[in-house]
């Protein structure tokens, strides 16, 4: 059976929630990472930040990224997988809330991120075809 760890990017890293967002891009860019898990003060996740987040969330309304934190920036409810996982659960929490990243956790701390790539890497053709028809579905039809 293939796990989440299995499949996972090691080495992972949080950022945590009262950083600022140019703090947040500095790391990213260390990293070469498009995302990074936010973590509160327990170091549990709270949420998971974006390039695009930073961008569109943040400079494109004319606020300053070193003065918004990552905490600011985390909404809803984080996604997340046991490292212990099947790949058919992280490909269901993938698909089934539409994300393109996904956290992964043992013994409540993270362990490492899968993503696309991960995810081209160790799948077959049909498993990654029906994960991208899925996340990348249309979600309002054509001309509305």
């Amino acid at each position: 059976m293939t796990t989440a760890g299995d499949i996972m990017h090691h080495g992972a890293q949080w950022i945590p929630a009262h950083e600022t967002l140019d703090r947040a891009a500095q790391l990213m860019r260390e990293l070469n990472v498009g995302a990074l898990p936010i973590s509160d003060e327990n170091e549990r996740l709270c949420g998971i930040l974006t390039d695009r987040d930073i961008v569109v969330g943040c400079v494109a309304m004319g606020h300053d990224p070193a003065e918004i934190t990552a905490g600011q920036m985390a909404h809803g409810t984080p996604r997340w997988i046991e490292a212990s996982a099947d790949v058919g659960e992280v490909l269901q929490e993938m698909r089934g809330h539409q994300i393109r990243r996904l956290p992964v956790i043992e013994n409540k701390r993270l362990v490492g991120m899968i993503s696309e790539a991960d995810l081209a890497e160790h799948l077959g053709e049909d498993q990654i075809a029906a994960f991208t028809e899925s996340v990348y579905a249309r979600t309002t039809p054509p001309g509305h």
